[in-house]
């Protein structure tokens, strides 16, 4: 079976909701994101929808910035290696293509920013 590429809304809501769903059985991760999330997981998911229809589709509909809320988590290169494998995993089993590469690209980028920044802001 052929996959496609990530290349409308639909695509990337499928791409958010099986990466979220891994997430939140995940050992390590699930106890971090259901503590900070709780009961508004629509809500996290629908800002997911937008940030990445931004970034991948170039359709303008997330407004903010992603790091803010992550600057305090409890979290190591461990948690983003986590976070990063479970999102390749995701792209690989669903899609393939020039977006698939990319999706996996600004992932790997934003993680290792995000860590960078966390770590300095701990110092």
């Amino acid at each position: 079976m052929t996959k496609k590429d990530i290349s409308n809304l639909e695509d990337i809501k499928a791409l958010v909701d099986t990466f979220y769903g891994k997430v939140r059985e995940d050992s390590l991760l699930a106890p971090i994101f259901n503590k900070v999330i709780q009961d508004r997981w629509r809500m996290h998911l629908e800002k997911m929808y937008t940030f990445w229809e931004t970034v991948l589709l170039q359709n303008h509909t997330y407004y903010g910035s992603p790091f803010p809320p992550h600057a305090k988590l409890p979290v190591t290169k461990e948690h983003f290696d986590k976070w990063k494998s479970l999102f390749y995993e995701t792209i690989d089993a669903n899609f393939q293509g020039e977006k698939a590469d990319e999706a996996k690209w600004r992932a790997d980028k934003m993680a290792e920013m995000f860590l960078y920044k966390i770590e300095y802001l701990r110092s």
